[in-house]
This record gives structure tokens, sequence and C-alpha cells, in this order.
């Protein structure tokens, strides 16, 4: 069987996106990459397999094209998404798709994630990101392909780099997170969920927020993951 210990790392990161409660039913799926062979390697979630049932032989190795390498099950509906992101992203190493309640309602309502307190700014540099709708067009071409072309378009527009802002919000969709693994990827995707949920009650609790300073949060963000950062052990 290929690749058997990514197997492992993607199954268990499928398995938190429901221990976690981040998507309902099915809705949700996780990846990884294998970039070290002769061509990327990509294992992922079978399409409308139930987390419980799941086992390491069910998910579905895959190129970067999308042509089953390996396995007997259609591999996740979002597959085609997965694929772009990470021809256009190298710099990741997991992505996870979840249908997360608060996250989602900022993706249905269209509207970036203000940074609005450290706790944010811990994780995300700098709001997190709303893609445009994707066209009529674009939706009869390829809605999964072009899912993945619309986050991609964001992150140029706005010269984001995605290792510094590791999620984002599909407009009237729902988010992707992504990471240097498939857990690290699912961890992105738990925090813009928490993130989601109090900036949400936040701008009820005060409509006129805005965020917090700006050399705040580059202070939060750079002592985490800047070149002098002080945060966790070395």
């Amino acid at each position: 069987m290929l690749l058997e210990a990514l197997r492992e790392q993607v199954l268990n990161a499928n398995r938190e996106i429901a221990r976690r409660g981040l998507a309902p039913h099915t809705f949700g799926n996780a990846s990884g990459i294998d970039r070290s062979g002769p061509e990327p390697l990509m294992v992922i979630k079978p399409s409308g397999v139930d987390y419980a049932t799941l086992s390491p032989a069910d998910l579905v190795v895959t190129d970067l094209n999308g042509k089953i390498v390996e396995g007997k099950l259609r591999p996740s509906s979002d597959l085609d998404t997965h694929t772009l992101l990470y021809r256009e992203f190298p710099q990741i190493g997991g992505i996870v798709h979840t249908h997360s309640e608060f996250a989602t309602s900022w993706a249905q309502a269209c509207r970036p994630i203000p940074c609005l307190g450290t706790t944010h700014a811990d994780y995300f540099h700098g709001p997190v990101p709303v893609t445009e709708a994707l066209t009529a067009e674009e939706v009869a071409e390829a809605y999964v392909r072009n899912t993945g072309a619309v986050i991609v378009r964001r992150f140029r527009a706005e010269g984001l780099d995605p290792v510094a802002v590791p999620g984002v919000l599909v407009a009237g969709h729902a988010p992707f997170a992504w990471g240097k693994s498939a857990m690290d990827a699912v961890e992105h995707a738990d925090v813009l969920e928490y993130v989601a949920r109090l900036a949400f009650r936040s701008t009820l609790l005060n409509p006129a927020v805005t965020g917090i300073p700006a050399y705040v949060g580059e202070h939060h963000y750079q002592r985490k993951h800047g070149p002098k950062a002080t945060y966790g052990q070395q």
C-alpha cells in the first residue's frame, strides 16, 4: 500500500474534523501531500464515506492532476480544489475543508473576518480573507477547480502569504485551511472556527468595532512566528 504513514496522518486528520465538530455528517475532508518522490502524490478522503468507518486503505492516492494512483473508492468531490492549491501553494503540506458553523456564516455573508483581537493575531497575519463569488461561467466550466482558482486569485491580488494566512473563506460556501501537514491544517481550521465565533460575538456586542491596532496584531504574530519568536520552547 502506497504512502502508509501519510495515509495514517490523513486518516487521523479526517477523524479530528469530526471529533472537533468542524463538519456535520460527511461535509468535510482532509488531504496531505508527499513531495519527496519523482512526482508529488496526494492522499485524500473518499467521497461521502462516514469518518467513523474510514480505514487507511479507504483513502485515495492521486497525482496533482487528480489521476488516481491507488484506491478503489471515488476521491472527495473537492479533489480538484485540493490539487490546485497544492500546485499553486507549494509551501503547504495539508489541506482541510470544513463547514464549521461560524466560519461558514462569515463565508455565506461574504465578509472577511477582521482581526479584532490577539487570539486571531496569534495565528493569522491580518484578516481572514473571503474570495469573490464564482461566476456562472466558472461554475459551469469547472466548479471545483475554479473554487481553488478564486482562492489563489484572492491571495495573489492581496499579496498574501499562505503560510502567514493559513485559511480562507470561499464566498457563499465555507472555509478551507491548510498547514505544513494534514494535522496542522486541522489545527488552523479549528482556530479559524474559534476566531470566527469570537468575531461574530464581538460585532454583536459592539457593531462599531473595527479591530485591534495594527502594531498590536503585528507584535502578537511576530512573537509566535517571526524570526525572533519568543513563544513556546526552543
